[in-house]
């Protein structure tokens, strides 16, 4: 066998030994990146035993979506007491009010919570859920320029023919639970149409927990047997958007979304 023959082989064989090897190593080399991705399961159906709902958690960090219930997901409710975020950056943008310190005086009207039953500044309005002051506001916002801006901010179904002062209380303004989490990730973000200084004293607003691992910022809102709980929480390990939304109470949609984040994000 000449000389240039037997390197021909040679080279032949080191080929397929190179072809198998790399045919080999592929499946490897898939489950290792598989394992380096985030693709922990969140396993949530133990939290929604006693009622139906869906839980969605976002990675804003890793842009990964986690969805419990996706039909329900998708579904269109009343936001309640949520809306006071978009109406409280409508109410700051527009002047409606000057900032989170800006006083509405009690009419005395008594009102079925005793906190509501006083004065109130925008921040304690939110912090305490006053719906009586962010209807007063949502008047002095006024239909024009209210319609304008939920239509700017692609809030829902954007509908709010049912009073200027009612539309989002089990009325005609809907939105999903999806639809929340987007919102809520272009607020923490700041991604939002709104002045800069506008979404950071909102963001300030809805922070109900500032622990040494992490500040959680979030929303409830309760209406028509429906419990609401929106916000995002950052961390040290990143930042996550997300909501509950249950039949229930916005309290209890509150603590299932404690005791999910507790499990998995917060640790």
């Amino acid at each position: 066998m000449s000389k240039r023959k037997m390197q021909a082989i040679f080279l032949s064989l080191i080929g397929a030994a190179l072809l198998m090897t790399s045919s080999l190593q592929t499946p490897t080399e898939a489950e290792a990146a598989e394992k380096n991705t985030n693709s922990k399961k969140l396993k949530v159906d133990e939290f929604f035993t006693d009622y139906d709902g869906t839980f969605i958690l976002r990675d804003l960090k890793n842009e990964k979506t986690f969805v419990y219930n996706d039909q329900r997901a998708k579904q269109r409710f009343a936001p309640q007491s949520t809306f006071k975020v978009p109406n409280a950056l409508i109410g700051l943008q527009t002047g409606a009010v000057k900032d989170e310190y800006d006083i509405k005086y009690w009419d005395g009207v008594k009102r079925e919570l005793d906190v509501w039953n006083q004065d109130h500044t925008l921040g304690s309005a939110m912090r305490y859920s006053v719906v009586w002051y962010y209807q007063a506001m949502a008047r002095d916002i006024g239909e024009k320029r209210m319609k304008e801006w939920v239509e700017k901010i692609s809030y829902g179904n954007q509908d709010i023919s049912g009073g200027i002062d009612q539309f989002w209380l089990s009325s005609t303004l809907k939105i999903s639970p999806l639809e929340q989490t987007d919102f809520m990730e272009s607020l923490y973000k700041e991604k939002l149409p709104f002045d800069k200084n506008v979404m950071k004293t909102v963001k300030r607003m809805m922070v109900q927990e500032d622990e040494d691992h992490y500040i959680l910022y979030g929303k409830t809102g309760s209406g028509s047997g429906i419990g609401w709980y929106t916000g995002f929480v950052k961390t040290e390990h990143g930042a996550y958007s997300f909501v509950t939304n249950i039949d229930g109470t916005g309290t209890e949609a509150k603590s299932t979304t404690m005791d999910i984040l507790k499990k998995y994000v917060l640790h």
